[in-house]
């Protein structure tokens, strides 16, 4: 299944969740976990394992109405995370291109959640950066409460997989230090245009990755290359930090990014810059200063 949220324009301000078709077409699932429509942090509901809103959606999704894609306004699928959760140089080539000796354990950090948009919305350049950059990711939705749990036991914390833009304003990365405003600013984690259910993607560790901006391929490579695996890193992050429905891991970038090219390539106003996982779609969004 592919899990989608939407906002339709009598309510602008509140979201449904459904199921894409092939056809631009999706089944409205709303009613399986609402009365109404959701707030922003209310879709994570849909996320949750153990809540039966996966299985009811499988039963149920010939008799519930469908929605023509063309008339509402997608968004991310997760529009309210409550973590995001990022893990740094996770891949080999890319800690090499950027000139940094291979990771002994997982990097992390985190993005605000209030800085992820959905496919078609703006990125936008904030206001003293003149280096933004882009970084095409690999991203876990969790869907059950995992703490302290193993290798082996992780994929049943997973709900599903999706499309993510690690967008970094690399100035304020460097000058400050650390990495949160950097990578916290507004509308810098793109993510979408669905969340592909765990059986949909029987092997996330062998999956192409490419980033494309205006239509020039710029990271091409496969999630073969991780450093830590998906089972890896959901052990390591639960040893010490609860896990939850609706949480967000970014799973790191491959080479290519635009700092480490020569000449350096960051974004700027009037770029489009897409993510391409295989089997989740394309993320598209324009840039604009």
């Amino acid at each position: 299944m592919r899990v989608i949220a939407f906002k339709c324009e009598r309510e602008p301000d509140r979201y449904r969740v459904g199921s894409l078709l092939s056809h631009g077409e999706a089944v409205d699932l709303t009613s399986l976990i609402s009365q109404g429509s959701l707030t922003a942090s209310e879709v994570n509901r849909c996320f949750d394992l153990d809540g039966g809103f996966l299985r009811a959606a499988r039963e149920r999704a010939t008799d519930l109405p469908r929605v023509d894609l063309s008339a509402v306004g997608l968004c991310s699928p997760v529009p309210r995370p409550g973590k995001v959760i990022c893990i740094g140089l996770n891949y080999r080539d890319h800690a090499e291109e950027s000139g940094m000796a291979i990771p002994q354990s997982p990097i992390i950090f985190s993005k605000f959640s209030s800085c992820v948009i959905g496919p078609g919305e703006a990125i936008l350049i904030p206001n003293g950066s003149h280096q933004v950059d882009y970084e095409a990711e690999l991203a876990v939705v969790i869907g059950r409460h995992a703490r302290r749990v193993t290798a082996a036991e992780a994929p049943n914390s997973i709900f599903g997989y999706t499309n993510f833009n690690d967008v970094s304003a690399r100035d304020f990365q460097f000058a400050d230090g650390q990495w949160q405003r950097g990578k916290s600013c507004d509308t810098f984690a793109p993510m979408g245009p669905f969340v592909a259910t765990a059986d949909e993607i029987p092997d996330p560790g062998a999956l192409r990755i490419r980033f494309r901006l205006n239509g020039e391929t710029l990271q091409d490579s496969n999630t073969g290359q991780l450093i830590f695996g998906i089972s890896e890193l959901i052990e390591f992050l639960s040893r010490s930090i609860a896990l939850e429905p609706g949480d967000v891991i970014a799973t790191g970038t491959p080479p290519g990014v635009g700092f480490a090219r020569k000449p350096p390539v960051f974004l700027k106003d009037g770029d489009v810059a897409e993510v391409e996982v295989e089997g989740l779609g394309v993320l598209s969004n324009p840039v604009q200063d």
